[in-house]
């Protein structure tokens, strides 16, 4: 019997790497040898902390612009030097990023690098040494949050335990999940599925939908590994 239902639970664990079954708003940006090359290098572990950072800060800017494309624009008119008139587009206002620490934190400069006058929030979210069970612990938003669109930043998603708990705490401050935008770069179809599930509606971007995560990605990027 105990055999029958491990075979079940693990028959029943998400596996699909294919962002079709998680529904229209989870998106993976176009997978080029470039982006491709990015992933390999932050993955192997030979791979020099400078060159990891240095690598790792070029998959978080790609991710970042791609990211960006989901805020809503307006459209916009401006006169040229030479005297004619474009017709373009303008971000609307009130978007901002908001980073998970610690590991969110290493997409915060990307962020800047695009949109060089946005705001960034902090959350901390901690899980309990016994039972594992993330709990947010520090969160520090602009005061009118609740009227803006949300970057929610976070490069690994593992589980996803720890993003729920961060989305919980945004909607606790008024955010609709309409107006969240998850940028990550490595997630595993099991985060993939509890995020998902828990939020319909919120838009979740990476690089790589994959089994396995390089879960080092903070110890390394900080120098802390």
């Amino acid at each position: 019997m105990c055999s029958e239902v491990n075979n079940r639970k693990i028959e029943e664990t998400p596996s699909s790497t294919n962002p079709a079954d998680y529904g229209s708003n989870l998106r993976i940006i176009e997978c080029s040898a470039q982006i491709r090359e990015l992933q390999t290098i932050i993955r192997d572990k030979n791979t020099t902390r400078s060159d990891f950072k240095f690598y790792a800060d070029r998959l978080i800017r790609l991710v970042i612009e791609e990211s960006l494309n989901q805020l809503p624009y307006s459209d916009c008119s401006v006169v040229t030097p030479t005297g004619a008139i474009y017709d373009g587009l303008k971000y609307r206002s009130g978007n901002c990023g908001v980073s998970i620490i610690r590991s969110g934190e290493a997409m915060e400069q990307g962020l800047r690098d695009c949109c060089r006058s946005i705001r960034i929030g902090k959350i901390l979210v901690e899980s309990d040494a016994e039972t594992h069970a993330a709990r947010v612990v520090y969160a520090r938003f602009p005061d009118d949050i609740a009227k803006r669109q949300v970057l929610l930043m976070y490069p690994i998603m593992a589980t996803g335990n720890t993003v729920i708990q961060a989305v919980n705490v945004l909607k606790d401050h008024g955010v609709p999940e309409t107006a969240i935008i998850l940028s990550n770069l490595f997630c595993t179809p099991v985060a993939a599925s509890m995020v998902v599930s828990a939020f319909p509606d919120m838009k979740i971007l990476t690089s790589e939908l994959h089994a396995s995560a390089p879960n080092h990605f903070g110890q390394k990027y900080f120098g802390t590994d």
